[in-house]
């Protein structure tokens, strides 16, 4: 069964909380699949994975190398999964894919901040339990850690 898995970014930004997301997938032998909604956002990502940490980098690529289908992490605007992925990130709104029972988990990041994009997670929500997902719902503590809420 596919787990859908809403994390509520509040107080925080993207580029702070996917890095550990995508450190914690890999420590898990997972493959993982990155989506976002525009071009620009996925390269911003791309330069951030090499150079958030001192000490190391996540390794990582875009849909656009030759390959792509090798990476432990791919980054995409496509709803595609050329690197076999078990695990899919949805960031910036992009959409569930189609083939979303394909995927062991599906991870919505959204930014708690924004109206919409907190409506159009509690729709999401609605849907995934439809289909029979087990869903939760994660939210940072007061030590910024994330706590199942649901």
């Amino acid at each position: 069964m596919t787990e859908m898995l809403f994390y509520h970014l509040q107080g925080q930004k993207l580029e702070g909380v996917l890095p550990g997301l995508l450190e914690k997938s890999l420590e898990r032998g997972w493959t993982v699949v990155v989506q976002g909604a525009s071009e620009e956002r996925i390269e911003a990502l791309d330069a951030h994975l090499w150079t958030y940490r001192d000490d190391g980098f996540l390794p990582h690529g875009t849909w656009r190398e030759a390959d792509a289908a090798t990476q432990p992490v791919l980054l995409t605007v496509n709803d595609d999964n050329p690197n076999g992925a078990t695990v899919r990130f949805l960031i910036d709104g992009a959409p569930v894919p189609a083939d979303a029972g394909a995927y062991q988990r599906i991870v919505l990041v959204f930014n708690g901040e924004d109206e919409d994009a907190v409506a159009a997670a509690r729709s999401l929500w609605s849907e995934a339990r439809a289909k029979g997902f087990a869903v939760t719902y994660w939210q940072p503590d007061v030590q910024g850690r994330w706590a199942k809420k649901a």
